[in-house]
């Protein structure tokens, strides 16, 4: 015979706690939809796969230069796409703040 389970029966306070997790995600999801650049990050995960297809075919023809340089491009758009886009990139070129 199977052994008989036991179960945990959640208190208010961790059902509470557990809504309020769940109600800051759809608040974060909310603003993200809102960024003027969202179609630009919605493009990132196909960019992604054929950049990592490329850096692979170039490593297996001996060109681990070029991979890594790859690599390191990708590297650079992950950090950049969770950074505000600027409202205004004339002003910083001409040095105005």
């Amino acid at each position: 015979m199977a052994a008989k389970r036991t179960y945990h029966r959640r208190s208010d306070n961790e059902l509470i706690a557990e809504m309020e997790t769940k109600i800051q995600e759809l608040r974060k999801k909310i603003e993200s939809r809102a960024r003027p650049d969202q179609d630009v990050l919605n493009e990132l995960p196909k960019l992604h796969k054929r950049l990592r297809a490329f850096a692979q075919l170039a490593m297996q023809h001996g060109r681990s230069d070029i991979a890594n340089s790859t690599m390191a491009f990708m590297a650079g758009l992950d950090r950049m796409k969770d950074d505000e886009p600027d409202n205004n990139p004339r002003a910083r070129r001409n040095g105005e703040s």
